[in-house]
């Protein structure tokens, strides 16, 4: 039996009941795709649900202030994913009046899709052939044909890809696509997958040569950048100050605190912020410290502490960072990052 027919069959028994599988629609099938994209299932649905209700049509999304849908993604993790969600569903909406592209050249054009979107956009809202690869279907493809090529090299992708054309259904893509990436998370999972129980095994190389845990390689190991943050917590007369984050830089268009970044961990604020910063706080302006929060990122650790502040009259440094003042009751109208959401649940609530 064909490797697509067996997975296609063991999808049609095994695939979880996703609402996003239940549709054509090929705004909700993108709007699954961008919040799933290095995102559990687990963690992505809630995220799609509330989506969903807030923003029915592509015309919903599009009229939304970004503010509110940067609130909605809070907690996801990748915030670029919602400034160009919003960006392309304005671009549907009001150029494209409405009407979402069908080919992958026309949907490949759209801002923040990639091939693997615009494959998967494609294959399952259109029934057009085109294949998706991500990480599920590198591991399965990797495991069962014994494909050694490192799937974070150019050749390896293109390797991947290759071998995904030769095996796609055309005549259902889009089951087939699913399957593989289904088969990747349930069945064929990343440490030790359940092989007694697969439907593949009998003509899996890397069950065959017990190197299960071997596939798939990579090849790169990726430099994990150390980030020491201090936020200068400013609360006086039911308010806060706050600033929305417009550099490039991780959490763009989320609102923190303002926020010094140092080479190390500092143990005194003033001492500091005297010797190495132009800000004027006032002496004795310090009231407390937090203790050391540690947040991780796909690339990055962040280790942040949160000084207390009784007084901040620095207007310049608050009009040239457009630092403004929020009403304590009104904060959870603002998206924050993870980090700066924990830090409020645990000290401001």
């Amino acid at each position: 039996m064909h490797f697509s027919v067996i997975l296609i069959k063991w999808y049609n028994i095994h695939k979880r009941d996703l609402p996003f599988r239940r549709t054509r629609d090929p705004y909700k099938i993108w709007l699954s795709e961008i919040i799933l994209q290095q995102t559990r299932v687990s963690q992505g649905l809630p995220y799609y649900e509330k989506f969903i209700k807030l923003f029915p049509t592509i015309h919903h999304l599009a009229r939304a202030e970004e503010d509110v849908v940067m609130k909605a993604w809070q907690g996801l993790g990748y915030y670029s994913r919602a400034k160009n969600l919003h960006y392309t569903a304005q671009h549907i909406s009001k150029i494209l009046k409405g009407k979402f592209p069908e080919t992958f050249e026309e949907i490949k054009q759209l801002r923040g899709i990639g091939d693997y979107t615009a494959g998967a956009i494609a294959s399952l809202a259109f029934n057009k052939p085109y294949v998706v690869v991500d990480g599920n279907v590198f591991r399965v493809l990797s495991r069962y044909f014994g494909i050694r090529t490192p799937i974070d090299s150019q050749k390896g992708k293109s390797e991947y890809k290759e071998k995904a054309e030769t095996l796609l259904d055309r005549d259902r893509p889009g089951d087939f696509n699913q399957a593989v990436m289904e088969f990747g998370a349930l069945q064929c999972v990343p440490v030790n997958p359940d092989c007694t129980i697969c439907p593949l095994k009998n003509s899996c190389v890397a069950y065959s040569n017990d190197i299960i845990n071997v596939l798939p390689v990579k090849s790169k190991k990726v430099k994990t950048r150390i980030r020491y943050f201090n936020y200068l917590v400013f609360r006086i007369k039911g308010k806060v100050l706050l600033k929305k984050r417009i550099e490039k830089d991780i959490w763009k268009n989320l609102y923190d605190f303002p926020l010094i970044e140092t080479e190390q961990g500092i143990n005194q604020l003033l001492p500091y912020v005297k010797k190495n910063t132009s800000i004027k706080l006032i002496r004795n302006t310090e009231t407390s410290v937090s203790k050391v929060y540690k947040h991780v990122l796909s690339h990055q650790v962040i280790y942040a502490r949160f000084w207390k502040l009784n007084s901040f009259e620095d207007k310049n440094y608050i009009s040239k960072n457009k630092i403004i003042y929020v009403d304590e009751k009104q904060l959870d109208k603002y998206a924050f990052p993870r980090l700066i959401e924990q830090y409020l649940q645990e000290k401001l609530v």
